[in-house]
């Protein structure tokens, strides 16, 4: 059976400082959420899975969310690293409506 999906209210647009993260827990799932300079607004898993670093207290590069321990690079999109051998992080649907930001997760 697939799973359920939901879109979880978080903050609203102006809660998200530009170029900077801020950590949610969504049920049992710690989620980083960034805006970026030119308005971008996506999250990515809390954590890092190389060393744990927390992601919200990484800067944003251009599509990157720049780890603070190791800075080690993940595209927001894809959630790909910029090292090889180091597994992607878990991307999560966003959407903005009315100066909301939501997020969709199973």
């Amino acid at each position: 059976m697939p799973a359920t999906l939901t879109r979880i209210p978080l903050c609203t647009l102006d809660d998200l400082p530009l170029g900077l993260g801020r950590a949610f827990k969504v049920g049992d799932t710690p989620i980083a959420v960034f805006q970026s300079r030119g308005g971008k607004v996506f999250a990515v898993d809390g954590f890092c899975p190389h060393k744990g670093g927390p992601l919200a207290d990484g800067m944003i590069a251009g599509d990157q969310v720049v780890c603070p321990y190791h800075a080690f690079r993940f595209h927001s999109d894809t959630g790909a690293c910029d090292q090889p051998g180091v597994c992607a992080l878990t991307t999560y649907p966003v959407e903005v409506v009315g100066g909301q930001v939501y997020v969709t997760v199973s």
